[in-house]
């Protein structure tokens, strides 16, 4: 099992950034993603950033140059700087983490944290 438990949500108004932390113990395997996600009220969740174990990273296109995702190998822990935030940003993000292994792959989630951009 690994858990993740993340932090720095927040309110903050059109143009400010946030920073968003989660770090993740346990089990944790030497090959894995980890990323950020989001859900806005009566939407799906959706793909935010990841990164992979190697560096890969992968942005969706409507946050790609306002955000940045970084992580620590060492200390187990990926970061989500929010710059130029729109009110459209806001949302619950949640950590997320994919493992792999010979016998297939597990994906974690975090409890959670709101983000709310004032207009």
């Amino acid at each position: 099992q690994v858990q993740l438990v993340e932090s720095g949500g927040g309110l903050v108004e059109t143009g400010g950034s946030l920073r968003l932390s989660c770090a993740a113990s346990g089990s944790i395997s030497s090959i894995n993603t980890m990323g950020w996600y989001r859900q806005a009220p009566g939407k799906q969740r959706e793909l935010v950033a990841t990164v992979l174990t190697g560096g890969s990273l992968n942005y969706a296109d409507s946050v790609r140059g306002r955000f940045t995702i970084s992580r620590s190998n060492a200390k187990n822990t990926v970061a989500l700087q929010m710059n130029s935030l729109k009110p459209e940003d806001t949302a619950v993000y949640y950590c997320a983490t994919t493992h792999y292994s010979s016998s297939g792959s597990n994906t974690y989630w975090g409890q959670g944290t709101r983000v709310t951009v004032s207009s």
